[in-house]
């Protein structure tokens, strides 16, 4: 984060799910209304990775490539002119915690209600249900079709 920039930041979180677009959207649309920016953070982690049995994986992910794909994404999403007003973060680490440490000092932290994981019937997902009851900044939760 820039310690100069004294504009609201707002955090966004994606993950490549329709929700998760649906949030940085309306985190893009907020940040205009206050003259904010915004943090488009993508967050990955190995699955079993922490476990004793986890299996063999190759830990060598190409973090360009991750961060070109997730321009790619963004430029989809929102559009050429919008996307240069986004900063794209991917951070390795738990989805949750890397969101929540994201938001220390934001105005606000937006996620989508589900991402690409749980039961399609929850309400919220596992993310968006944690960050709302552990981040230090109001939390928005955007359900898809509604931004």
């Amino acid at each position: 984060m820039d310690t100069e920039d004294s504009r609201p930041r707002i955090v966004a979180g994606v993950d490549g799910s329709p929700s998760s677009y649906a949030a940085l959207r309306w985190a893009v649309r907020y940040a205009g209304l206050v003259g904010g920016t915004v943090d488009a953070v993508a967050a990955w982690e190995l699955p079993g990775l922490y476990g004793w049995s986890a299996p063999a994986v190759d830990l060598d992910v190409d973090e360009e490539d991750a961060r070109e794909r997730m321009t790619r994404e963004l430029t989809e999403a929102l559009g050429a002119e919008a996307v240069g007003s986004v900063r794209p973060l991917v951070v390795h680490g738990n989805p949750a915690e890397v969101l929540l440490r994201a938001a220390e000092g934001a105005e606000c932290l937006v996620v989508g209600s589900r991402g690409h994981g749980g039961f399609a019937r929850a309400l919220l997902g596992s993310v968006s249900q944690h960050v709302t009851h552990h981040a230090a900044c109001p939390v928005v939760v955007v359900r898809p079709g509604t931004a």
